[in-house]
């Protein structure tokens, strides 16, 4: 697929038809995927769906997922789209114009230039090369674990979020990370409890690039460790009403047969992270089915076996309302190549951020999007943008 220029992004957005409104009872949930330098997308995904359809009111993210999440629950609705551009904006360096990268073969150079770039210098508001380097540093420190030192994430995050907002704010926000000492997954949800920058900054301290962030006496790894998704959590979380979630992946299960070296460190990255979202969700929809048919079988039961133990273990099912998932995936293009996730070029991060708001503009205006069913059961995937044309 041929790179979307902002032009493109904008025709696409006017160009509007009759989008499904957002119902009054439907919870708008954003679930956003970690992979560094191509979350940019999840920014131009976000712009296009408060633009055109409805700001979510709960966002769950995994490493930049959970970045891209805070910046946007941290902020009054007229600020979250400036503020994500204002962090991409410093995080990203200016490089050459598109004009003077045209081709693939140049291009692939010129990325992995910017790639050698931020692995020997860092990125600006993010993370900086530790100096000495960590085998010279004290035994069991932080420094002595980890490659880069990410004290200028936390300073960018204290001063483009207003966690205050977050835990206080309308909008919900939920961050996975895992603890290093046991293994275990955990999340950090302003449902439950007071977020801060350590958490954000949990979610993505990705080993041996950055070291772990301790939080009440434990240490924190990347969510991405363990699952690269946060939709498994929000489809596990009771809800009374309908839930369209909108789950943006960036890692593609699927691709094509490495034919290079090179090729197979991006297809082995790419299978890695991707979040296998059709197996959760035909997970949900199989428990679902389940519970939809234990009610119906108890409903026909004598009144003398509704108080049999199995039965009511049965009865504990839960069967919420219908899940509609609307699937987005960033699609590689060529020249990308292995290092996509941590190549910060600014071109690079424009053409993430215009895909990501075609990609969202496009769904929304799929006739399978515009006239689908509201059911009032079971979970619905929509992966409307899988072959890259309107």
């Amino acid at each position: 697929m041929n790179a979307l220029t902002a032009t493109d992004a904008a025709a696409l957005l006017s160009a509007r038809t009759a989008e499904v409104p957002p119902h009054p009872h439907e919870e708008c949930i954003l679930v956003l995927q970690g992979g560094g330098a191509l979350g940019a997308y999840q920014g131009g995904v976000f712009e296009a769906l408060s633009r055109e359809w409805s700001p979510p009111t709960w966002l769950a993210g995994i490493s930049i997922g959970a970045i891209n999440a805070a910046l946007i629950c941290g902020n009054p609705p007229h600020a979250r789209v400036a503020r994500l551009r204002e962090f991409w904006q410093l995080v990203s360096s200016s490089g050459l114009p598109a004009a003077f990268a045209a081709g693939a073969n140049l291009r692939e150079t010129l990325n992995g230039v910017s790639a050698a770039q931020v692995m020997m210098f860092g990125v600006p508001g993010f993370f900086a090369p530790r100096f000495p380097p960590a085998p010279f540093q004290p035994f069991g420190t932080p420094a002595a674990i980890s490659f880069y030192d990410t004290s200028e994430l936390q300073q960018t995050l204290e001063r483009l979020v207003d966690f205050d907002l977050i835990n206080a704010g309308p909008m919900r926000l939920s961050v996975g990370a895992v603890n290093v000492r046991t293994g275990n997954f955990e999340y950090f949800d302003s449902a439950r409890q007071r977020l801060d920058a350590r958490h954000i900054m949990a979610s993505g301290a990705l080993p041996p690039g950055f070291a772990p962030v301790e939080i009440d006496g434990e240490h924190y790894w990347d969510g991405g460790l363990v699952s690269n998704t946060p939709l498994q959590y929000v489809l596990d979380q009771p809800g009374d009403g309908r839930r369209v979630i909108f789950q943006v992946d960036l890692f593609s299960a699927r691709g094509a047969l490495p034919t290079t070296l090179a090729e197979v460190a991006a297809r082995e990255k790419d299978i890695r992270f991707s979040s296998r979202t059709r197996l959760n969700t035909n997970n949900e929809i199989d428990r679902r089915m389940v519970a939809q048919a234990a009610r119906r079988l108890i409903a026909k039961l004598p009144s003398a076996l509704r108080t049999d133990p199995d039965v009511l273990a049965l009865a504990r099912l839960r069967c919420e309302s219908a899940v509609d998932v609307v699937h987005l995936i960033y699609r590689s293009r060529h020249g990308e190549g292995h290092a996509k996730d941590y190549e910060f070029s600014r071109l690079s991060m424009q053409e993430h951020w215009d895909a990501g708001q075609a990609d969202m503009a496009r769904t929304l205006r799929d006739p399978r999007w515009v006239h689908h069913e509201r059911s009032r059961t079971g979970v619905h995937l929509f992966d409307l943008t899988a072959d890259g044309t309107p």
